[in-house]
């Protein structure tokens, strides 16, 4: 018997709202305009939302600074605007989970402008906080995600405090249980308001080494990036001592049992350690995280040896958990670029989402790729990201999948009515909501086709996998479940391919997918260029 629970085997539709859609005309998404197009969001078939920040912040990393984890920053609108968005959604049959900041806060925020003012203030050791070496210069070799020494000084209290990403984005101590408290307050808040879960934003940071241990040089070699510049020197450390600590899984029991006293709630956690695998399978277990999410499937790899690998890794490692799978989201290339390398398409588009949401475990998507957009190409004096600015032009960043969503071909693409914070291309004004609603062969439609045939197969929700061997580029790789078992093959390459599987004897071809289909002969199977195939085996 498998847990009933949403979110197993669920897709997840991520919401930026900053590009979504601007109702009052300042350029920026609302949660108003969330309101506005929770219709066009059911119907594309998928089970939940989750909505990226849209609490009080300076947003000088665009709400993942948070000043305040009980409000609404006024650019998005109001608490009575996210109660009837809430509303609305349940009303349509979809889940809720909103982003929960933990790790770290704004400069802005209150506990911090207290922590900082003196040694001995009641919030005092609410912040990593240390003394300078002896030469005056930071307490470790810790460096920043953004790039630069991971410590800033801080004049009012003559130490360093410890920010893992943005200056402005100073790290909590999460070896003081009011800190633990507090955040367990914040998660408790929006819980009561009838949230249906949250994604745990940078969730393996909340805690770092208290002796302050330096970080051991990475071999050059290793120095692989996981959704940042290879060139960013954070790339040339072993991250062993400021994040992902042993004490951390305590305080995910103490989470989970928050949870634990609301019905049918989810925690979803980021990990990015340097073995994510192994951690999402240590969070997820133990009554910890209900889901692990990390960024395996968001490198340049596009091929069927690492998917396959990546999966049976981590199904080798999580024997108790679920697991959660992106190809695109808010900080990385868009997927149609980064794996199409030039060759994006209408197929590839459905191809990749019937592939990610195939593979066991919950899946989030991220706006626009039920349109197929990619990534946009922006001039140096559009950009907003200070992480893009500040690497520019060896890595542009991450504006360039986050321009606003096209719903129309108009000039601002019927996002805003003012000038939209990103520029629209115009690429992605003619993949737009209006002009692919009509086209029965369009991405959008082939999206929605694919996740509402998908609900009608457990063995994909919630079956079990495994794979068959394969040469490049195909991926193929049974799903079962309660004594059905479906097997899948995709063609990872825009050419034709044949594909010869035992397996292939004794099944039939399920339909009402929408994706296009292969033609088979004996065990042998013909698959057109980025195409894929289902059937059930007998």
């Amino acid at each position: 018997m498998i847990d009933a629970s949403w979110w197993r085997g669920a897709v997840i539709y991520q919401i930026y709202p900053r590009s979504f859609l601007d109702t009052d005309g300042d350029g920026v998404g609302d949660l108003p305009g969330i309101v506005e197009r929770l219709d066009y969001v059911a119907s594309l078939g998928v089970d939940a939302i989750w909505i990226a920040p849209f609490f009080r912040s300076p947003m000088a990393d665009f709400g993942y600074d948070i000043a305040d984890y009980r409000d609404v920053d006024p650019l998005f609108g109001t608490l009575d605007d996210f109660d009837r968005l809430l509303a609305k959604a349940h009303g349509l049959g979809l889940k809720i989970m909103i982003d929960q900041v933990l790790s770290h806060t704004s400069i802005e925020h209150s506990w911090f402008k207290e922590s900082r003012e003196s040694h001995d203030n009641p919030k005092a050791d609410w912040y990593v906080w240390a003394d300078a070496r002896a030469d005056g210069s930071a307490p470790n070799n810790w460096l920043s995600l953004f790039g630069g020494s991971a410590w800033q000084w801080e004049p009012r209290r003559g130490q360093y405090y410890l920010h893992n990403f943005l200056s402005s984005q100073p790290d909590l101590n999460f070896h003081q249980p009011q800190v633990r408290a507090a955040a367990l307050d914040s998660v408790r808040f929006w819980l009561d308001k009838g949230v249906d879960g949250v994604r745990l934003d940078a969730i393996n940071f909340c805690f770092h080494d208290s002796q302050l241990r330096d970080n051991p040089p990475k071999p050059k070699a290793q120095r692989v990036g996981r959704g940042f510049s290879p060139d960013n020197p954070y790339a040339f450390q072993y991250h062993y001592y400021n994040n992902t600590q042993p004490e951390n899984l305590a305080f995910l029991g103490e989470l989970r049992r928050l949870m634990d006293r609301y019905p049918d709630v989810a925690a979803l956690g980021e990990i990015s350690s340097e073995d994510s695998l192994a951690t999402m399978a240590e969070y997820t277990s133990g009554h910890r995280l209900h889901m692990g999410y990390s960024f395996e499937l968001l490198t340049d790899d596009f091929s069927a040896a690492h998917i396959r690998g990546t999966v049976q890794q981590l199904e080798s490692k999580m024997t108790q958990g679920w697991p959660c799978w992106a190809i695109s989201n808010h900080d990385v290339e868009r997927v149609l670029t980064r794996w199409g390398r030039g060759k994006s398409s209408a197929q590839l588009a459905n191809l990749l989402t019937a592939m990610v949401c195939s593979l066991r475990g919950s899946v989030c998507v991220y706006q626009g790729e039920e349109l197929g957009l990619t990534e946009a190409e922006l001039p140096y004096e559009s950009l907003q990201d200070p992480y893009g600015i500040a690497f520019w032009p060896q890595f542009k960043g991450r504006d360039g999948c986050r321009t606003p969503m096209p719903w129309n071909d108009d000039a601002h693409a019927g996002f805003s009515r003012g000038t939209p914070w990103l520029p629209v291309p115009d690429e992605h004004r003619a993949l737009a909501v209006a002009q692919q609603e009509s086209i029965p062969g369009s991405v959008l439609n082939g999206f929605r086709a694919f996740m509402h045939w998908r609900k009608s197969q457990p063995a994909l929700r919630w079956g079990d996998i495994r794979f068959l061997e394969t040469a490049e580029p195909v991926l193929a790789f049974t799903r079962s479940f309660s004594g059905d078992t479906v097997l899948v093959v995709f063609n990872l390459a825009d050419q034709a391919v044949d594909a010869t599987l035992p397996a292939l004897n004794n099944s039939h071809r399920l339909h009402g997918h929408g994706l296009a289909q292969g033609d088979l002969d004996g065990n042998r199977l013909h698959l057109p260029g980025y195409s894929a195939w289902f059937a059930k085996l007998d």
